[in-house]
């Protein structure tokens, strides 16, 4: 026999005569222990009432968070057609946008989200398709904003990990990573061309449409 077997047959035992000695009527039901209800009036508080106020700055999980993000995060969600970004485009946005991609997005779609990932790699269920796609690319920043919230096709949602402003953050990152890997020369500010340094060879004029008018 064990060390620890007196211990626990004498915690059994203690047990078992601790529950021998109660009845039903020594035993108070959760649902008759002193409360108190909605609405009803209470004796602990100066003016009588139950309920309290919450204290300043609390916010309800009831109701959407007031606000520009939060008004355009509704309007997607109704079905209403959202093509401009709600909030200021600054980069500080654009940081916490690539922090929460990098985090969560990045591991099926890859870093710059071309889908070049070792989870995509394995997923022959359904490839996460590049966000460089023609498709993805025409995508608003509403019709993105909804696949965040709701998922799409073997995509979870994601709205319990990323709240109200990381999803309008990752949106804005991702039109950003669509526009660094779909850039002409002639995106890049006058001042800042000569840093480019030299057209490779062969290569159109910068500002000029690629052969056939298609999109690079």
């Amino acid at each position: 026999m064990s060390r620890r077997a007196p211990r626990r047959m004498l915690l059994g035992l203690g047990l078992a005569s601790l529950s021998a000695g109660c009845t039903t009527a020594d035993i108070d039901p959760m649902e008759r222990q002193p409360k108190v209800k909605a609405y009803a009036e209470s004796t602990l508080f100066a003016d009588g009432r139950a309920m309290r106020q919450p204290p300043a700055g609390t916010v309800p999980r009831e109701r959407p968070l007031e606000g520009p993000e939060a008004q355009a995060g509704a309007a997607v969600l109704a079905d209403e057609d959202v093509t401009a970004l709600p909030v200021p485009l600054t980069r500080a946005l654009l940081d916490r946008g690539r922090n929460r991609f990098d985090i969560y997005c990045a591991t099926c779609h890859g870093l710059v989200g071309d889908g070049d990932s070792v989870v995509a790699d394995k997923m022959s269920l359904r490839v996460p398709p590049s966000l460089h796609s023609p498709h993805a690319r025409a995508l608003t920043v509403g019709q993105l904003y909804r696949v965040i919230v709701e998922g799409y096709g073997v995509m979870p949602s994601y709205r319990v990990e990323l709240p109200l402003s990381d999803r309008w953050a990752v949106v804005a990152y991702v039109q950003a990573l669509q526009r660094s890997q779909n850039a002409r020369p002639s995106d890049v500010p006058e001042a800042e061309r000569p840093k480019l340094g030299p057209p490779p060879a062969g290569s159109a004029p910068p500002g000029a449409a690629p052969a056939g008018g298609g999109t690079p």
